[in-house]
């Protein structure tokens, strides 16, 4: 079976010959790239000292090239723009090290300016003459939005200001898009996701506007989660104008790209804290819902795309809303939140959304754990996702920085091994 066929049958909620792999096909399932060199490292895909891509430098993510790909047996790929966070092109690449010593190439507009106690500052559009919108503590792993919120008046407040990072789409980065998913889908045989993460609403970490020189309008994270509830007829209106342009954008997208393209990530608005929704369920069906249910139309009505959402956190009191807005694949299922044990998603919402992620903690097991550890946990997670399909594996959000390589092998080794159909569905213990 294809990796394709395998990523289909799983959405479907089919067993196929085995529970699909991901890994690197989004943003939000990748891996910081000092893990990614010791890991190429210690699979001898690279000689000594040969630097990995930083592909987003918000979070630092590294490559995951094909090689890799298949030494673990990944069944997915990115399809992705040529842009970043930070406003700059992926182009012009350029040697850099990390704080940990790995070397990197980075993109031109990576202009970091480091301050006098080491941190590292980074510019939009890589201007150093504008001000600084990331900051890398000294010793850091990556990049901390800076706020630069200027005063307003209530008044003042115009639809347009929160929207100047989004605009129609490029003739140019179209013919990026066509050839990118033509040379995936001809010659490998993964399933192609499209990673447009950037077309979320509200998601906190495009608020600040990290791409723009003067951001106006609500830029400050504290004052937008307020504004959720007192400004809520002018977020609505931010967010009517977005989907207006989402869907234009998404037409250009397929019209490039057409059904090569397995999955569509849509958004990567956290809506989860550590012990429940730091939204309400009102909230949600009243700013979000209506208008992800509208793209998620489209997409249905139009392409054979399934759509991907990332929340972070406890966001089991929002799932039924999640489906209700047409949503397929639920990511990254942080099992170790309030109410997301793994068997009680399964066994609530497993026919009616796939779970993609889950496969193991990032937070404690996989940084800290033993290796066996880790094998005990993914195997417990497959007996909770596993049966039945709906289940593409992958950790709980990007791997970090500092993870033990041994414990990353351990993961995808166990996950491949004990995830095959029919499933030894005996416990962990």
């Amino acid at each position: 079976m294809t990796s394709r066929e395998r990523v289909r049958l799983a959405l479907a909620h089919q067993e196929a010959d085995c529970i699909p792999l991901d890994l690197g096909a989004t943003t939000v399932t990748g891996m910081h790239v000092d893990t990614v060199y010791r890991l190429r490292q210690a699979l001898d895909l690279d000689a000594p000292g040969t630097p990995v891509k930083v592909i987003e430098p918000f979070q630092m993510l590294g490559e995951i090239k094909p090689d890799l790909l298949d030494a673990l047996a990944i069944d997915t790929a990115m399809v992705s723009g040529t842009g970043t966070a930070f406003g700059f092109p992926l182009e012009g690449w350029k040697e850099w090290k990390t704080f940990g010593g790995t070397p990197a190439l980075v993109p031109a507009g990576f202009n970091t300016q480091p301050e006098p106690n080491g941190d590292l500052l980074l510019y939009p559009q890589g201007d150093r003459s504008a001000p600084a919108s990331g900051r890398m503590p000294q010793g850091g792993f990556y990049f901390d939005v800076i706020v630069r919120q200027e005063p307003f008046k209530e008044e003042d407040l115009r639809v347009e200001d929160n929207l100047e990072e989004f605009s129609v789409l490029s003739d140019q980065e179209m013919e990026h898009y066509r050839r990118r998913a033509e040379e995936l889908y001809t010659q490998t045989d993964k399933a192609l996701v499209l990673n447009l993460g950037a077309l979320s609403l509200g998601n906190i970490s495009r608020i600040p506007g990290p791409g723009l020189k003067c951001p106006r309008g609500i830029r400050d994270v504290e004052e937008w989660y307020i504004s959720l509830s007192t400004r809520r007829d002018h977020i609505y209106k931010i967010f009517e104008r977005q989907t207006e342009i989402n869907l234009v954008n998404l037409e250009k997208i397929y019209a490039a790209v057409g059904n090569r393209a397995t999955v569509a990530y849509l958004t990567g608005t956290d809506f989860g804290a550590q012990n429940g929704p730091f939204v309400s369920p009102q909230t949600y069906r009243n700013l979000f819902l209506p208008f992800h249910k509208q793209v998620n139309d489209w997409v249905h009505r139009n392409t054979t795309w399934k759509t991907f959402i990332h929340s972070c956190g406890s966001v089991w009191a929002l799932l039924d809303d999640f489906i209700a807005a047409g949503f397929d694949i639920l990511n990254p299922v942080q099992c170790s939140a309030a109410h997301m044990n793994p068997f009680d998603l399964k066994k609530k919402f497993g026919n009616q959304i796939t779970f993609w992620g889950g496969g193991v903690d990032t937070q404690s097991t996989l940084p800290f754990g033993s290796p066996q550890e880790v094998r005990e946990e993914v195997r417990e997670r497959i007996r909770a996702f596993g049966p039945g399909g709906g289940f593409v594996f992958n950790a709980v959000h990007n791997v970090q920085a500092l993870v033990p390589v041994e414990n990353v092998l351990a993961m995808y080794r166990t996950a491949r091994e004990y995830g095959t159909y029919p499933l030894r569905l005996e416990s962990a213990a």
